[in-house]
């Protein structure tokens, strides 16, 4: 605050002094004042939309949907929001209603093609083995866990259309390698 008294102020000078001297030290400190406003505040609020969270769109099939669009894929709803500043699928309840999107199930690496949280039918890219055995990925459902994908129920939870159901692999379990029994040491 400017104190405008006079002790405040060079005792030398005339009383009448003293009120020119503060008003002009005020002047140029309000206009001082006004300066900075003009050049922080489009600074401001340059920042400020920097640092606002970004409304990605979420990725279904390659497809972009806004944030707040709902889409039905094998009997589910799904819509897509934002979790920790990032796009992603929260699958709702389920609907009796045919999907609005492409399914082409779970058959490559999902980065670039689906967001987070989006569910689709495996497939043999989702093909694994346990010892000398092959998993059929078709049996079950994948959803997409960062940039790949994880399995996330039982194929017979999704819906599909009519004259369509899961693909089975055409691989066999001569791809799963030969597991030695290994004792342990005595």
């Amino acid at each position: 605050m400017l104190n405008t008294e006079a002790d405040a102020l060079d005792h030398d000078m005339p009383r009448g002094r003293h009120r020119l001297r503060a008003t002009g030290i005020a002047r140029r400190w309000l206009a001082g004042s006004i300066a900075a406003a003009v050049v922080i505040s489009p600074l401001a609020a340059a920042v400020g939309t920097a640092n606002a969270a970004p409304t990605a769109d979420c990725l279904w099939a390659g497809a972009s949907h806004p944030q707040g669009a709902t889409v039905v894929a094998g009997g589910w709803a799904f819509t897509c929001a934002t979790d920790q500043g990032g796009a992603r699928w929260r699958r709702g309840a389920s609907v009796d209603a045919p999907s609005t999107v492409a399914n082409p199930g779970a058959a490559a690496n999902p980065a670039g093609r689906f967001s987070p949280g989006a569910i689709q039918p495996g497939t043999e890219y989702n093909d694994y083995c346990v010892g000398t055995q092959l998993v059929d990925g078709s049996e079950q459902m994948y959803q997409v866990v960062s940039d790949r994908w994880q399995a996330a129920g039982p194929i017979s939870q999704w819906r599909f259309e009519p004259g369509a159901g899961p693909v089975p692999t055409t691989r066999s379990a001569s791809l799963c390698p030969q597991d030695p029994v290994l004792w342990p040491q005595s």
